[in-house]
């Protein structure tokens, strides 16, 4: 499967958000590429379903538990038939029993939370005995292949950290770290894979620099970038609608181009110099 074809699927679900559906083609294809577990499911993290509902769509149906902090996000979740719960609840305490899931799926979620043990015990508390947790998170690549600041003179290491403010980014750990924090649950790390390379990287930064790094600088870096398109009514438009196929089509070339997302589609990066990463840990028998 081409990832072009997942970017299609997020610009029609993310019109206004360009650069997420940019990055999320290629995690998402990582995530295909890897491939889904079979059975129950946690889907931690869920937000509104819709990117959960097209990975489904390729990888075929599952039957989800889905827990996020946000009540506007689970409320638009409710809509989706995969679920047969949703929680508003943290990542450290999620009203479910021990031993329910054969996996949890968390994407793009563990580097918003500032203390992970305590996310990182639920979910081995949760898995069944062979269960998988398979999370994506950016690495620590993923500040060094940004192209950074572009006025002469400005200070990469302020722009960076207004970058990560405005994105919620409180960790990035090396493989060596998540190997040692899943161990510390009893969890066996069995894959760290690599993916988005430098020059993927910085066509997300572009993107993100004229939609949410310009709204989020004209409204004073004061809100968060879900509650900017609240406010704007950006939220609400797209859950309501998708964007025409055609039109979406089009779209996710014009975004893409230059810097395909298929480049690298079929291959996995080094996780040394990756910007994202892959992480399956097995609870073991």
């Amino acid at each position: 499967m081409k990832n072009s074809a997942l970017l299609t699927d997020f610009i029609a679900a993310y019109p206004a958000q360009p650069a997420t559906a940019y990055w999320r083609a290629i995690e998402i294809g990582a995530i295909v590429r890897y491939g889904l577990p079979s059975g129950f499911g946690l889907d931690l993290g869920c937000g509104d379903g819709k990117l959960t509902r097209i990975i489904l769509s390729h990888v075929g149906s599952r039957t989800l538990v889905g827990v996020d902090l946000d009540p506007l996000e689970v409320e638009a979740a409710r809509k989706l038939p995969f679920y047969e719960r949703l929680h508003v609840a943290s990542g450290e305490a999620i009203p479910e029993e021990d031993d329910t899931f054969d996996f949890v799926l968390s994407n793009s979620v563990l580097e918003h939370i500032p203390a992970l043990a305590p996310t990182l015990a639920e979910v081995a508390r949760l898995l069944k005995t062979g269960g998988l947790f398979l999370f994506t998170v950016p690495a620590p690549a993923f500040q060094e292949n940004l192209r950074g600041p572009l006025m002469p003179g400005a200070s990469r290491k302020a722009y960076i950290q207004s970058l990560d403010r405005r994105i919620a980014h409180f960790n990035y750990l090396d493989p060596e770290q998540w190997r040692d924090a899943l161990s510390s649950w009893g969890l066996t790390m069995e894959a760290c894979l690599g993916f988005v390379d430098a020059l993927e990287t910085q066509r997300w930064e572009s993107l993100s620099r004229v939609t949410g790094g310009l709204f989020y600088s004209l409204f004073g870096e004061s809100k968060r970038p879900i509650e900017i398109q609240r406010a704007l009514g950006m939220r609400a438009l797209q859950n309501e609608k998708k964007l025409p196929a055609p039109l979406a089509k089009a779209l996710a070339r014009a975004v893409s181009f230059g810097a395909c997302v298929d480049k690298n589609a079929d291959r996995w990066l080094d996780s040394r110099t990756a910007s994202g990463l892959l992480i399956a840990g097995r609870k073991p028998s």
